[in-house]
């Protein structure tokens, strides 16, 4: 891949994706796989005013020696310097990017039960800090290719073709095109159009059926808001989490979901892959699961907390978005998720209450925000996807047909 389009690409991550203010500090995590292009990302990070930039390296091979070999306390433990460090970003509220290269199924032989217990001890101890930190910090999530990653996508090629073609695959939907900034805020321009009208209609429920066997109602808080796109931290600091998106999104009321639904991609949860699933919710809880594949890693990720079993978002992508039109499988959330529309277990956004910043996160948990230390989604569109939007005046109108906008 020629250097001058991967230098755009940290370029757009850097600028649009966290938009680093000087004086600002950064942190990157990563995988081994891509080291020169962290480094092109750290540089534009400090060309765009970045006091200090702090790389922390990771190894999934080296994670899975880690969980076989430690014991489950040594696993559950968190070190004073690790806590001190969540302190700390509490305190400086730096900018945070993610570069993901994993394995889907790079985690396929650990013991679940023993990941699932260390976490949810860990997550303890941080989540309280990570409050602290809602809305008050820009970050994003991106991607780069891995060797493992790249040859679960594109198994017939060899691996540096692979690799190149992940590359590819990950720039064109990521919109790095001549002027990746201005193809991002015209983007922009669009989600937001889209979530005008949305807002504009006062729904107050979402009514999703296909040919799969889905049939599912939700209900919206009286105060839900559709977001997308850039979102802006309390201090006005506009970012972009998210790089690729399509979806437009919402957090429902928690506790009002019924009906079941059937996932049409799978899922990849902590490195082990999940598929041909579906959940079914009463009273807004997942009560019942099945999966041809990966079923005890979906009933170990819906137990992790009260709140895990319960629903944070619902988005709304259409079947004709430019990764599904890629054909591709990328066995990676970030990419599957805006390739369908999908829901997501686990923790809400209290960004999508109305005059969010009014409230304290006590009172947006009150309103229906679901609180949890998970937030994990999984994708449920399918091309022939109708959803139908209850509003509170009690007119019924169509937001998809057939997997697409309906508008």
């Amino acid at each position: 891949m020629k250097k001058s389009v991967l230098r755009k690409y940290a370029h757009l991550i850097a600028t649009v994706g966290v938009n680093v203010k000087r004086g600002q500090e950064v942190f990157i995590s990563a995988e081994l796989d891509q080291p020169e292009f962290v480094r092109m990302v750290a540089e534009e990070c400090y060309k765009a005013g970045a006091a200090r930039v702090n790389v922390e390296w990771s190894d999934q091979a080296l994670a899975c020696l880690h969980t076989r070999r430690r014991s489950q306390k040594v696993l559950s433990t968190l070190t004073s310097y690790e806590l001190e460090k969540w302190k700390y970003q509490a305190e400086v509220l730096p900018c945070k990017i993610y570069l993901m290269s994993e394995d889907p199924d790079g985690m396929a032989k650990v013991n679940q039960k023993k990941v699932a217990a260390a976490q949810q001890a860990k997550m303890k101890l941080i989540k309280p800090i990570r409050d602290k930190m809602e809305d008050r910090y820009q970050w994003c999530i991106a991607a780069v290719p891995g060797a493992a990653w790249a040859k679960k996508v594109f198994p017939h090629l060899p691996k540096g073709k692979a690799i190149e073609a992940l590359w590819e695959a990950i720039l064109t939907t990521s919109r790095v095109t001549d002027d990746p900034v201005a193809a991002w805020n015209e983007h922009n321009r669009d989600l937001h159009d889209r979530c005008e009208y949305l807002n504009g209609l006062g729904i107050r429920e979402l009514h999703y059926t296909s040919k799969n066997g889905t049939d599912f109602r939700v209900r919206l808080m009286d105060e839900s808001i559709f977001a997308a796109g850039g979102e802006y931290t309390l201090t006005g600091n506009y970012f972009n989490p998210n790089i690729p998106s399509e979806e437009v999104f919402t957090s429902p009321k928690r506790g009002e979901a019924e009906g079941i639904v059937y996932a049409s991609l799978p899922l990849s949860y902590n490195g082990q892959l999940i598929e041909n699933f579906s959940v079914r919710f009463e009273n807004g809880k997942a009560v019942e699961v099945h999966a041809e594949r990966g079923e005890d890693v979906l009933r170990e990720m819906i137990a992790m907390d009260e709140g895990a079993a319960y629903l944070g978002e619902c988005a709304l992508v259409p079947y004709a978005s430019p990764i599904r039109e890629s054909g591709i499988l990328f066995y990676n959330t970030l990419f599957d998720e805006n390739a369908a529309c999908h829901l997501a277990l686990g923790r809400g956004f209290g960004g999508c209450v109305r005059d969010h910043e009014k409230y304290s996160l006590d009172e947006l948990r009150e309103k229906g925000v679901n609180d949890s230390i998970i937030h994990v989604d999984f994708m449920i569109g399918t091309e022939d996807l109708d959803i139908d939007a209850t509003t509170k005046d009690g007119r019924v109108v169509p937001i998809f047909r057939k997997g697409n906008w309906a508008f």
